[in-house]
């Protein structure tokens, strides 16, 4: 997120600054000129330019989401191109004028005030509001690139209080700021990062089809390079750089850099700046000028009605855009949901990817699915649909035959009438996934439990044993191997039931922490390894441990394990791993998070090779990624590993710590679709 956030720390710090000395120059002429009742009028122009950009904002995001994917790539690439246009424009326009910005401003001032009220709400209208949509224009640019809006709005921001901050300094003259020195520097890294940018922005028009080359890859360096490492998302998030970019993105890339950053570069140098003497000399003569000519206007009180018409009215255009525009996508169907009325109003849709409304009419909630009626593949669904609601179901569309299947709860899955499209190309449907494809698998991992708590019984047993003997040496090292066993087991955690919390129960909750009672099992024995209790203090929890390990394998034969657990414990193991284990949060003392890390990371390979058969058969170059995913970790854990010792996670380096989470979240995201691809779905 913070990667994310510079480029946009960056633009609300310069644009921030730039209005900010707008601002402050308007206010400091008036209150020179003896014209302060007319400060509330430049203050309503600012607050209108304030809603204006907002506005702005919320017609690109709701118009964005009205559209198809591949018209939203095209808006989006083509609002890249034109924000890469205003910040260059920008950066080269501030260069010039930083020097004279002031000079410049009090004379529109002093026109606007021999003009009348409306001009001068105008002045600080139009000087505020382009800066205010070149921000809003380039931060909905960049959250788009980055894929989410919480950095880079933080970023922004953070650098919109830093500049305003800067310029109340530079009001009331606390602090001095070289301000051609400023927007030079921060110019040269807004021209790096628009390069970026504007390479995003044509990868965009490729995929909506708008320019070609979407497949003439200069490079392709996924395999090689970790995404989601540290450096990886660094170089993502400032400079929009992925590791595989085409001809065209590279090609732009250098020669906007090359051609940009030469006439930047030239021009400062061939800025000479102005005398001092000279400057100064001018100032004062324009002071004078502005305090002889202003007009003082009688004090008055200024009228609710202009400030609030200039605020509302940009909002209210804003909203009248967003609802027409996001009302009803354009050619979008309206299909009726219910036990009686499966399908109706659905005809044969364009090919490409189109969007459904659809109404459920009856009084029960159902799921819904666009099918193929031959083979029952899914094309697109929507759960827990609500009597009475409407919701978007959003599928592309290809050559074949389509139907809909309405199932209510508790009632019985209905299948509307098939209709037929032509044109267009072959989609890939995801094939449904029953119950009963679910049983082998099911069967297969029960049996890997079962051997896996036969195991752990012996194990506890043998720790038990050493302390009982006072061999705390051997406890230790008995103690490791007897939890990474219970740690490979994790996608049957939720079938322990209350046995889980007996053998692997953390502290939280617990009001006397290590302490209490209730604090058993693993990492109760754990801690009291590790923390210099004796074999008679440990001897009633290796014990207990030893019991309920015995309780489980007895009870484990006869608890419900639903069969659509095991697609969801794909992600949910690695889940806990980044949260417990990858953070130190469950460490007691023996600084063994990384080898429980490794034991869960097993667990999952032993999961997907159960569901291997159903995963490949609907997304084979999912396993692909995903093996590729496990190797990488897999090294690294490795790298960990010292013969019979293992690092701890506090002791890792930084560049390590991130690599390895950084890999287990990209494991985790490559995970993600196998829940909904093996989800359990109901057929006619």
């Amino acid at each position: 997120m913070w990667d994310d956030a510079f480029p946009s720390f960056l633009i609300g710090l310069r644009e921030g600054l730039e209005a900010g000395l707008i601002v402050s120059v308007l206010v400091a002429t008036l209150v020179r000129a003896g014209a302060k009742s007319r400060l509330p009028q430049v203050w309503t122009g600012v607050l209108g330019a304030i809603a204006l950009s907002l506005s702005f904002g919320a017609v690109l995001t709701f118009t964005a989401a009205s559209l198809s994917a591949t018209a939203q790539e095209a808006f989006g690439g083509t609002l890249s191109v034109i924000a890469v246009a205003f910040v260059t424009a920008m950066v080269f326009w501030m260069r010039r004028s930083a020097r004279n910005l002031s000079g410049e401003i009090r004379e529109k001032v002093t026109s606007a005030l021999a003009m009348g009220t409306g001009m001068l709400i105008v002045t600080s209208f139009l000087a505020v509001g382009r800066e205010g949509l070149e921000t809003a224009l380039f931060l909905w640019t960049t959250a788009r690139a980055a894929g989410e809006s919480a950095g880079p709005m933080i970023g922004a921001g953070i650098g919109l209080v830093i500049a305003a901050g800067l310029c109340w300094g530079l009001y009331r003259r606390v602090l001095k700021i070289n301000l051609t020195k400023f927007f030079t520097a921060t110019g040269v890294v807004l021209i790096v990062i628009a390069a970026g940018v504007l390479g995003y922005g044509l990868r965009d028009l490729q995929e909506g089809g708008v320019l070609p080359g979407k497949t003439a890859f200069a490079f392709d360096l996924s395999q090689n390079i970790d995404a989601g490492s540290w450096y990886g998302t660094l170089v993502q998030g400032v400079f929009n750089l992925t590791p595989s970019m085409t001809w065209l993105q590279v090609v732009a890339y250098v020669a906007y850099l090359a051609v940009v950053m030469t006439l930047f570069v030239r021009g400062v140098r061939g800025t000479r700046p102005a005398k001092a003497g000279a400057e100064a000399k001018a100032e004062a003569v324009q002071d004078k000028a502005s305090d002889e000519t202003a007009e003082k206007a009688p004090r008055r009180r200024p009228a609710w009605l202009v400030p609030a018409a200039v605020v509302a009215v940009p909002a209210v255009a804003a909203g009248a855009v967003v609802a027409f525009s996001g009302s009803k996508p354009a050619g979008a169907q309206t299909v009726a949901v219910s036990e009686k009325e499966c399908g109706k109003g659905f005809t044969a849709p364009q090919p490409g990817r189109q969007t459904f409304q659809m109404h459920n009419t009856g009084d029960k909630a159902s799921e819904v699915y666009l099918v193929d009626p031959a083979t029952n593949a899914v094309y697109g669904e929507i759960e827990g649909l609500a009597p009475g609601t409407t919701r978007d179901l959003v599928a592309t569309v290809g050559s074949g035959e389509y139907a809909w299947r309405c199932v209510p709860t508790g009632g019985k899955a209905v299948t509307s009438a098939p209709v037929r499209v032509s044109g267009g190309g072959n989609v890939k449907a995801v094939k449904p996934v029953s119950e009963e494809d679910l049983a082998g698998p099911l069967k297969a991992y029960k049996d890997y439990v079962g051997k896996g708590l036969a195991t752990l019984t012996d194990q506890t047993g043998k720790l038990s044993d050493d302390i009982q003997k006072g061999d705390l040496d051997a406890a230790r090292t008995d103690w490791l191997t007897a939890h990474r066993t219970y740690s490979s087991l994790g996608a049957a955690y939720g079938t322990f039931q209350d046995f889980d919390k007996k053998i692997n129960g953390r502290t939280a909750g617990l009001p006397d922490g290590v302490r209490d009672k209730d604090f058993t099992g693993f990492h109760r024995v754990e801690y009291g390894l590790w923390h210099g209790e004796s074999a008679d203090d440990l001897r009633g929890p290796a014990q207990q441990l030893q019991q309920d390990a015995q309780g489980l394998q007895k009870a484990f034969p006869t608890q419900d394990f639903d069969p659509s657990d095991l697609p969801l414990r794909t992600h949910e193991i690695l889940e806990n791993t980044l949260q417990f284990e990858l953070t130190g949060a469950a460490d007691q003392g023996s600084g063994t998070m990384l080898a429980t890390a490794d034991a869960n990371l097993a667990g999952t390979r032993e999961l997907l090779d159960v569901l291997r058969p159903l995963i490949a058969a609907r997304n084979p170059q999912l396993l692909t990624t995903v093996n590729g995913d496990i190797d990488r970790e897999q090294k690294l854990l490795d790298a960990a590993h010292h013969d019979t010792a293992w690092t701890p996670v506090d002791k890792l380096d930084t560049a390590t710590r991130d690599r390895l989470n950084g890999a287990t979240g990209q494991l985790l995201e490559d995970l993600a679709p196998i829940p909904d691809l093996l989800e359990i779905r109901k057929s006619a």
